[in-house]
């Protein structure tokens, strides 16, 4: 093995194991309370006030300097700073995404079938759609009733709660579609998600939709038109759990990329006065490449560091520039780490390994490199120094065989500003799976390294 090849679980003392094991334990906790990008804001900003952070609104105009502040952007993005001596000298910036493959439900979702009231369904992100049958479901998200108040829903992760289901073909009458890829296997139109079984009246046709309807009136006060207005999202119900007999790996869902936003939320949270300024950006919209008022491209970053060079009175569009384009950022996203099980779609000198740190992607992209962000050496030689100061196991990995697919980040988007970017995150398995693995020795390093990054870069 060569040197610099190292397996973190024989390098770490015990001390430093069991800092590992703890940290895993408030991710776990993290993962099972933000299941949707709107709770993992909800979340992040519960953590950011507890260590001092304050809404950017309660900030007046003057010097703010080593203030923390965070920004909530529309309750499905946040930004989390903590000021340094001159905005206008740059920031370390790390930016990771909160949304995460799923089923959103239709604006007309509900009806009724074979003596049960079904949700027509909408995946969101790149999914394998047999995986989402014959699992349990959890459903969250926003409702608006016809007063106009607004309903949050959260079914299906208590303990106590019901859950929801999709089914498959048994395979007794499973011939015809057993002949078929598995892209095939189950069609978009065939996620149709349980939602009740019991009738209401003795109507043949409605009378077990008009139950749901009954039980959603008295709990949640919602009428069926309610729907057309609602953001609901269909989730895995299972909670993050440990895996194997020396719990040494994760399993949930959603750990793309929530494992790169929780690592990066506690680096930040624990900076008090650094230099230069550093950023936590976590966005939504990642998983649909960047659309929307809510993802990376929607500019609200740069109108906040804007915000900021104003209250300091020292705004003008040429420091907003400076600003942006003197900064380091890494973007903070998952890649496939090397299966012993599927080892022909990987190129083994170039994949990343369970338990050999954080992994440093110098490009994305498919087939040559398209739609990457290709970082400079000179700044990936930064970020081996700072590494080595700090003894940060880290290791290179690339997204499988050059022609065998790939992928993109949020990367490109901030190396518009000419800023240098770099792609940083956790190598992991079954990617976009209902139930993703990670393994805990990466989580902490990554939290290390990026805890690093904001410390040391200059």
């Amino acid at each position: 093995m060569k040197e610099y090849d190292k397996n973190i679980w024989s390098s770490l003392d015990e001390t430093e194991i069991k800092k590992l094991m703890d940290f895993s334990e408030g991710y776990k906790e993290f993962l099972n309370k933000g299941k949707t990008e709107r709770l993992a804001v909800k979340e992040i900003i519960n953590q950011a006030e507890k260590k001092g952070f304050i809404n950017v609104e309660e900030i007046s105009k003057g010097s703010f300097k080593n203030q923390k502040i965070y920004y909530n952007y529309k309750n499905k993005a946040v930004v989390l700073m903590v000021l340094g001596n001159d905005l206008r000298e740059g920031m370390n910036i790390i930016g990771s995404h909160i949304d995460s493959p799923r089923l959103d439900l239709k604006p007309e979702p509900l009806y009724e079938d074979g003596n049960l009231a079904l949700f027509k369904t909408h995946y969101y992100g790149g999914i394998k759609k047999y995986q989402w049958t014959t699992i349990p479901l959890a459903l969250y998200g926003t409702m608006f009733n016809s007063e106009g108040e607004k309903i949050e829903i959260s079914i299906g992760n208590d303990k106590e709660d019901p859950v929801f289901f999709i089914n498959d073909l048994l395979i007794h009458l499973g011939k015809d579609q057993m002949k078929k890829s598995l892209a095939d296997g189950i069609e978009a139109e065939q996620l149709n998600v349980i939602a009740g079984h019991i009738a209401e009246s003795s109507d043949e046709n409605e009378g077990v939709k008009e139950n749901v309807l009954r039980l959603l009136k008295e709990k949640y006060d919602i009428e069926e038109e309610d729907f057309r207005i609602s953001e609901l999202e269909v989730v895995p119900a299972d909670r993050a759990r440990d895996v194997g007999f020396d719990r040494g790996l994760i399993a949930a869902y959603g750990q793309d990329d929530r494992v790169c936003a929780y690592t990066s939320l506690q680096a930040i949270l624990e900076i008090e006065k650094p230099e230069k300024t550093a950023a936590a950006l976590f966005v939504d919209k990642e998983e649909i490449g960047s659309v929307g008022n809510t993802s990376m491209n929607a500019k609200f970053f740069e109108n906040l560091v804007a915000e900021l060079l104003a209250l300091s009175n020292d705004y003008n569009d040429l420091y907003l520039r400076r600003a942006l384009a003197a900064s380091n950022v890494l973007s903070a996203d998952v890649t496939v780490a090397f299966d012993p099980t599927f080892p022909e779609v990987l190129e083994k000198n170039n994949a990343a390994k369970l338990a050999h740190g954080v992994t440093l992607t110098k490009y994305t992209g498919k087939g040559g490199k398209g739609g990457s962000n290709d970082a400079n050496g000179e700044y990936l030689n930064k970020i081996r120094q700072i590494f080595k100061e700090d003894d940060i196991i880290w290791q290179t990995g690339e997204l499988g065989k050059v022609d065998q697919g790939g992928g993109g980040t949020i990367a490109y988007i901030l190396a518009e500003h000419g800023a240098e970017v770099v792609d940083m995150g956790v190598a992991m398995h079954s990617m976009h799976a209902p139930i993703e693995l990670t393994s805990k020795a990466d989580v902490y390093m990554t939290y290390r390294a990026y805890k690093t990054f904001y410390e040391k870069m200059k």
